[in-house]
Protein backbone atom coordinates (compact mmCIF):
# COMPACT_ATOMS: atom_id res chain seq x y z
CA UNK A 1 0.00 0.00 0.00
CA UNK A 2 1.10 3.12 -1.43
CA UNK A 3 1.04 7.23 0.15
CA UNK A 4 2.30 9.89 -0.97
CA UNK A 5 2.72 12.44 1.93
CA UNK A 6 3.21 16.36 0.54
CA UNK A 7 4.82 19.49 2.34
CA UNK A 8 3.80 22.48 3.75
CA UNK A 9 5.15 25.92 3.74
CA UNK A 10 4.45 28.96 6.68
CA UNK A 11 2.31 31.85 5.63
CA UNK A 12 4.07 33.96 8.66
CA UNK A 13 5.52 32.76 11.73
CA UNK A 14 5.19 34.73 15.30
CA UNK A 15 6.66 33.29 18.01
CA UNK A 16 5.12 33.89 21.54
CA UNK A 17 6.11 33.12 25.40
CA UNK A 18 7.35 29.88 26.17
CA UNK A 19 4.69 27.86 27.93
CA UNK A 20 5.36 25.24 31.22
CA UNK A 21 5.70 22.40 28.95
CA UNK A 22 8.33 23.98 27.48
CA UNK A 23 7.04 25.10 24.04
CA UNK A 24 6.17 28.64 22.71
CA UNK A 25 2.94 29.98 21.58
CA UNK A 26 2.85 30.62 18.07
CA UNK A 27 0.51 31.30 15.25
CA UNK A 28 1.30 30.41 11.42
CA UNK A 29 -1.01 30.17 8.36
CA UNK A 30 -0.16 26.55 6.75
CA UNK A 31 -0.41 25.97 3.39
CA UNK A 32 0.12 22.45 1.31
CA UNK A 33 1.87 22.28 -1.18
CA UNK A 34 2.02 19.76 -4.09
CA UNK A 35 5.56 18.64 -3.12
CA UNK A 36 5.66 14.62 -2.60
CA UNK A 37 7.19 11.85 -0.58
CA UNK A 38 5.89 8.37 -1.20
CA UNK A 39 5.65 5.87 1.56
CA UNK A 40 4.87 1.96 1.16
CA UNK A 41 3.75 -0.27 3.55
CA UNK A 42 3.49 -4.06 3.03
CA UNK A 43 3.24 -6.94 5.49
CA UNK A 44 6.37 -8.56 6.30
CA UNK A 45 5.63 -12.29 5.95
CA UNK A 46 9.38 -13.37 6.24
CA UNK A 47 10.24 -11.52 9.43
CA UNK A 48 12.89 -12.81 11.81
CA UNK A 49 11.00 -13.55 15.44
CA UNK A 50 11.24 -10.16 17.32
CA UNK A 51 11.45 -8.10 14.36
CA UNK A 52 8.56 -5.42 14.13
CA UNK A 53 9.68 -3.05 11.25
CA UNK A 54 12.27 -3.03 8.31
CA UNK A 55 12.81 0.43 7.07
CA UNK A 56 14.42 1.35 4.14
CA UNK A 57 15.07 4.69 2.47
CA UNK A 58 15.75 6.48 -1.02
CA UNK A 59 15.86 9.83 -2.53
CA UNK A 60 17.04 12.80 -0.27
CA UNK A 61 19.44 12.31 2.30
CA UNK A 62 18.09 12.23 5.83
CA UNK A 63 20.44 12.90 8.61
CA UNK A 64 20.81 10.98 11.97
CA UNK A 65 20.24 6.74 12.58
CA UNK A 66 17.68 5.06 10.73
CA UNK A 67 16.27 4.16 13.72
CA UNK A 68 15.74 7.67 14.51
CA UNK A 69 13.68 8.11 11.50
CA UNK A 70 9.82 9.61 12.37
CA UNK A 71 8.36 7.22 10.39
CA UNK A 72 9.71 4.16 12.74
CA UNK A 73 8.82 6.15 15.80
CA UNK A 74 5.52 6.33 14.03
CA UNK A 75 4.87 3.11 13.45
CA UNK A 76 6.39 2.15 16.80
CA UNK A 77 3.92 4.47 18.38
CA UNK A 78 0.71 3.16 16.94
CA UNK A 79 2.13 -0.48 17.70
CA UNK A 80 1.54 0.27 21.23
CA UNK A 81 -2.11 1.44 20.75
CA UNK A 82 -2.67 -1.42 19.18
CA UNK A 83 -0.04 -4.58 19.78
CA UNK A 84 -1.67 -6.77 17.24
CA UNK A 85 -0.20 -4.92 14.12
CA UNK A 86 1.79 -7.63 12.57
CA UNK A 87 6.10 -7.27 11.36
CA UNK A 88 5.93 -5.25 8.33
CA UNK A 89 8.33 -3.73 5.51
CA UNK A 90 8.15 -0.07 4.79
CA UNK A 91 10.40 1.95 2.07
CA UNK A 92 10.52 5.90 2.32
CA UNK A 93 11.41 7.59 -1.30
CA UNK A 94 12.71 11.15 0.04
CA UNK A 95 11.69 14.22 -2.23
CA UNK A 96 10.89 16.80 0.10
CA UNK A 97 14.15 18.49 1.88
CA UNK A 98 14.66 17.42 5.69
CA UNK A 99 15.56 20.65 7.86
CA UNK A 100 13.97 23.04 5.64
CA UNK A 101 10.59 24.49 7.48
CA UNK A 102 8.46 21.95 5.10
CA UNK A 103 7.35 19.48 7.37
CA UNK A 104 7.86 16.85 5.24
CA UNK A 105 8.89 14.44 8.36
CA UNK A 106 6.22 15.22 10.17
CA UNK A 107 3.81 14.53 6.61
CA UNK A 108 5.94 11.33 6.02
CA UNK A 109 4.93 10.53 10.14
CA UNK A 110 1.00 10.82 9.62
CA UNK A 111 1.19 8.90 6.01
CA UNK A 112 2.39 6.16 7.75
CA UNK A 113 -0.62 6.32 10.62
CA UNK A 114 -2.73 6.99 7.81
CA UNK A 115 -1.58 3.69 6.06
CA UNK A 116 -1.50 1.78 8.91
CA UNK A 117 -4.94 2.60 10.14
CA UNK A 118 -6.37 1.92 6.00
CA UNK A 119 -4.44 -1.32 5.84
CA UNK A 120 -5.05 -2.70 8.84
CA UNK A 121 -8.69 -1.96 9.62
CA UNK A 122 -7.75 0.28 12.45
CA UNK A 123 -10.80 2.32 12.64
CA UNK A 124 -8.87 5.14 14.50
CA UNK A 125 -11.30 7.58 15.79
CA UNK A 126 -10.50 11.36 14.65
CA UNK A 127 -9.88 12.42 18.30
CA UNK A 128 -7.61 9.71 19.05
CA UNK A 129 -5.32 10.11 15.41
CA UNK A 130 -5.08 14.11 16.55
CA UNK A 131 -3.73 12.70 20.01
CA UNK A 132 -1.18 10.23 18.04
CA UNK A 133 -0.52 13.00 15.51
CA UNK A 134 0.54 15.42 18.63
CA UNK A 135 2.74 12.78 19.88
CA UNK A 136 4.91 13.07 17.15
CA UNK A 137 5.09 16.41 16.16
CA UNK A 138 3.42 20.07 16.72
CA UNK A 139 2.88 20.29 13.20
CA UNK A 140 1.97 16.59 12.68
CA UNK A 141 -2.11 17.23 13.24
CA UNK A 142 -1.89 19.69 9.93
CA UNK A 143 -1.27 16.84 7.51
CA UNK A 144 -4.78 14.96 9.00
CA UNK A 145 -6.36 18.76 7.70
CA UNK A 146 -4.23 19.03 5.01
CA UNK A 147 -5.60 22.42 3.81
CA UNK A 148 -4.65 25.98 4.38
CA UNK A 149 -5.19 26.51 8.42
CA UNK A 150 -4.47 29.38 10.78
CA UNK A 151 -2.47 27.25 13.67
CA UNK A 152 -2.12 28.59 17.09
CA UNK A 153 -1.10 26.48 20.58
CA UNK A 154 1.50 24.59 19.53
CA UNK A 155 0.63 24.83 16.12
CA UNK A 156 -1.99 22.41 16.86
CA UNK A 157 -4.62 24.07 17.43
CA UNK A 158 -6.27 24.57 13.47
CA UNK A 159 -8.84 27.08 12.21
CA UNK A 160 -9.57 26.05 8.63
CA UNK A 161 -8.63 29.40 6.31
CA UNK A 162 -10.77 29.80 3.14
CA UNK A 163 -7.21 30.52 0.99
CA UNK A 164 -6.65 29.47 -2.51
CA UNK A 165 -2.85 30.47 -3.96
CA UNK A 166 -3.57 27.95 -6.88
CA UNK A 167 -3.56 31.18 -9.52
CA UNK A 168 0.17 31.51 -8.43
CA UNK A 169 3.56 29.64 -9.35
CA UNK A 170 5.28 29.55 -6.24
CA UNK A 171 9.05 28.50 -6.46
CA UNK A 172 10.49 26.50 -3.74
CA UNK A 173 14.69 26.96 -2.91
CA UNK A 174 16.55 25.19 -0.70
CA UNK A 175 19.84 25.58 -0.03
CA UNK A 176 20.83 22.36 1.54
CA UNK A 177 21.36 24.04 5.24
CA UNK A 178 19.06 22.21 7.63
CA UNK A 179 18.52 24.32 10.50
CA UNK A 180 17.74 22.78 13.96
CA UNK A 181 14.64 23.91 14.93
CA UNK A 182 15.34 24.00 18.42
CA UNK A 183 18.67 25.64 17.88
CA UNK A 184 15.92 28.11 15.79
CA UNK A 185 14.13 28.27 19.32
CA UNK A 186 16.78 29.10 21.53
CA UNK A 187 18.03 31.85 19.63
CA UNK A 188 14.66 33.73 19.01
CA UNK A 189 14.13 37.10 20.05
CA UNK A 190 10.01 37.22 21.38
CA UNK A 191 8.53 40.10 19.58
CA UNK A 192 6.13 41.25 22.29
CA UNK A 193 4.03 44.18 20.54
CA UNK A 194 0.59 43.00 19.32
CA UNK A 195 0.50 42.08 16.23
CA UNK A 196 -2.27 41.53 14.31
CA UNK A 197 -4.02 38.23 13.47
CA UNK A 198 -2.21 36.69 10.95
CA UNK A 199 -5.63 35.01 9.48
CA UNK A 200 -6.72 38.44 8.52
CA UNK A 201 -3.41 39.50 6.95
CA UNK A 202 -3.25 36.32 4.79
CA UNK A 203 -6.76 37.44 3.20
CA UNK A 204 -5.51 40.85 2.62
CA UNK A 205 -4.30 41.57 -0.86
CA UNK A 206 -0.92 39.70 -2.00
CA UNK A 207 0.54 43.05 -2.64
CA UNK A 208 0.16 43.75 0.73
CA UNK A 209 2.25 40.98 2.50
CA UNK A 210 5.42 41.92 2.01
CA UNK A 211 4.87 44.49 4.18
CA UNK A 212 2.90 43.16 6.79
CA UNK A 213 3.13 39.33 6.60
CA UNK A 214 5.97 38.17 8.87
CA UNK A 215 8.32 35.49 9.83
CA UNK A 216 10.14 35.69 13.26
CA UNK A 217 12.74 33.12 12.67
CA UNK A 218 13.98 35.07 9.70
CA UNK A 219 16.11 37.80 11.91
CA UNK A 220 17.45 34.66 13.65
CA UNK A 221 18.32 32.54 10.71
CA UNK A 222 19.41 35.38 8.40
CA UNK A 223 22.12 36.47 10.91
CA UNK A 224 23.24 32.85 10.98
CA UNK A 225 23.25 32.22 7.52
CA UNK A 226 23.49 35.45 5.13
CA UNK A 227 23.25 33.34 2.05
CA UNK A 228 20.07 32.24 3.01
CA UNK A 229 18.66 35.83 3.02
CA UNK A 230 20.00 36.51 -0.14
CA UNK A 231 18.00 34.18 -1.91
CA UNK A 232 14.88 35.50 -0.43
CA UNK A 233 16.17 38.91 -2.09
CA UNK A 234 17.16 37.36 -5.06
CA UNK A 235 13.63 36.02 -5.23
CA UNK A 236 11.99 40.07 -5.36
CA UNK A 237 14.79 40.99 -7.20
CA UNK A 238 13.18 38.18 -10.30
CA UNK A 239 9.65 39.59 -9.57
CA UNK A 240 8.10 37.78 -6.76
CA UNK A 241 4.76 38.94 -5.10
CA UNK A 242 5.71 37.51 -2.07
CA UNK A 243 8.92 35.24 -0.50
CA UNK A 244 9.70 34.23 2.86
CA UNK A 245 11.15 31.63 5.42
CA UNK A 246 9.35 28.79 5.79
CA UNK A 247 9.17 27.80 9.47
CA UNK A 248 12.34 27.62 10.81
CA UNK A 249 14.08 27.09 7.61
CA UNK A 250 16.42 27.10 5.22
CA UNK A 251 13.61 26.47 2.59
CA UNK A 252 12.72 30.19 0.92
CA UNK A 253 9.84 30.77 -0.83
CA UNK A 254 8.29 33.01 -3.88
CA UNK A 255 5.13 33.50 -5.01
CA UNK A 256 5.09 34.64 -8.64
CA UNK A 257 2.27 35.34 -11.16
CA UNK A 258 1.38 32.17 -13.12
CA UNK A 259 3.45 31.83 -16.71
CA UNK A 260 6.12 34.32 -15.40
CA UNK A 261 8.57 31.77 -14.28
CA UNK A 262 12.33 33.43 -14.79
CA UNK A 263 15.66 31.57 -15.33
CA UNK A 264 16.92 31.54 -12.01
CA UNK A 265 20.35 30.22 -11.72
CA UNK A 266 20.87 29.13 -8.43
CA UNK A 267 24.29 26.97 -7.48
CA UNK A 268 23.49 23.00 -8.87
CA UNK A 269 23.32 21.89 -5.27
CA UNK A 270 20.53 23.87 -4.72
CA UNK A 271 17.06 22.17 -4.55
CA UNK A 272 14.73 24.10 -6.85
CA UNK A 273 10.99 23.37 -7.65
CA UNK A 274 8.04 25.11 -9.03
CA UNK A 275 4.83 23.87 -7.85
Amino acid sequence: MLIFPNCKINLGLHIGNKRNDGYHNLETVFYPLPLYDAVEIVEDFQATPGSSVSFTQTGLPIPGHTHENICIKAFELLKEEYPFLPPIKMHLQKQIPTGGGLGGGSADAVAVIQLLQKKFNLHIPAKKLQELALQLGSDCPFFLLNSAALATGRGEILQPIALDLKKYEILIVNPQIHIATGWAFNNIRIQTQERESLAKTVLQPIETWRKNLHNDFESVVFNAHPLIKSIKDHLYEQGAMYASLSGSGSTVYGLFPQKTKSNFKFPANYFCKWV
